[in-house]
């Protein structure tokens, strides 16, 4: 038996319900071709024209129209669905966490993961600083989904620039399945996007499902795109390039199980 996943690629706008009306057409697409799990990319319900557009539509932690729409759609849909991200009120100030959200079928919150590392890049006209308006978590966060095939999978929760820091995926305490939502820019995600995902499924023997953001923006930003399901051998499964979309792949406890007998890495670890 096997499990399938659907990655949303998305090209998400200024406008909360222009994206949100977006990702109900995704989302349903993807349900539609018996994923049980489904996952959104990061800032999926907006990309502003300023960075500190997020702040004027944070929400308070448990209520708003982008968690009410996430909790509905897995209901609907009876899905596994994955919102990453929305911005979230930081109680401790003025900036917002970048918190990926997880409902189960009957669209109840079984998981929020706040993204701990923030990107920050400059290079000629290009330059970002998350931390301006983003407030880091601090807590590693996994979850188990049952699946129609009777397993159970521990799925670890990640957002973008995350993909850089190993550390926090050997914390996960070897998860079968690894989220990557992500807002890669193009520059960052030609040159190591594909690279970094296939390493964290290698070194962890697991799969890596990544939904990211693929196309230009109304902000003038750039997103690499790629979406991807990378299985535990560092194969890609399914992916696309670039503009709105589906990525469907199967995870196969089979193929977990076998990759890591035959390769005990995980066993032999001894720092850390």
């Amino acid at each position: 038996m096997t499990v399938r996943v659907a990655a949303i690629q998305m090209v998400s706008r200024p406008a909360v319900q222009d994206n949100l009306r977006d990702a109900r057409a995704l989302i349903a697409a993807a349900a539609a071709q018996g994923a049980e799990l489904v996952a959104l990319p990061e800032y999926f319900c907006l990309m502003g024209l300023q960075e500190t557009d997020k702040l004027a539509v944070r929400e308070p932690d448990g209520d708003g129209p982008v968690q009410q729409f996430l909790a509905a759609q897995a209901r609907t849909h009876g899905i596994w669905l994955v919102g990453g991200t929305a911005p979230l009120a930081d109680p401790a100030g003025e900036r917002v966490r970048n918190s990926v959200l997880v409902y189960d079928p009957q669209g109840h919150r079984v998981a929020r993961y706040d993204k701990i590392h923030l990107f920050a890049f400059s290079r000629g006209e290009e330059s970002y600083d998350e931390a301006r308006t983003i407030a880091p978590g601090s807590e590693v966060v996994t979850f188990n989904l049952p699946a129609h095939d009777g397993r159970l999978y521990r799925v670890g929760l990640s957002v973008c620039y995350d993909l850089r820091f190993p550390e926090l995926y050997r914390a996960m305490g070897q998860p079968d399945l690894i989220l990557v939502p992500a807002a890669f820019t193009a520059t960052t995600g030609q040159a190591h996007w594909l690279t970094l995902l296939k390493a964290r499924a290698i070194e962890n023997l697991c799969y890596v499902l990544a939904p990211a953001q693929g196309g230009r923006h109304d902000n003038g930003r750039s997103t690499f795109g790629h979406s991807a399901l990378i299985d535990p051998w560092g194969g890609v499964v399914a992916q696309q390039d670039s503009g709105p979309g589906v990525v469907i792949g199967e995870l196969d406890p089979q193929l977990i199980h076998s990759v890591r007998q035959s390769l005990p890495a995980l066993q032999h670890r001894v720092l850390g």
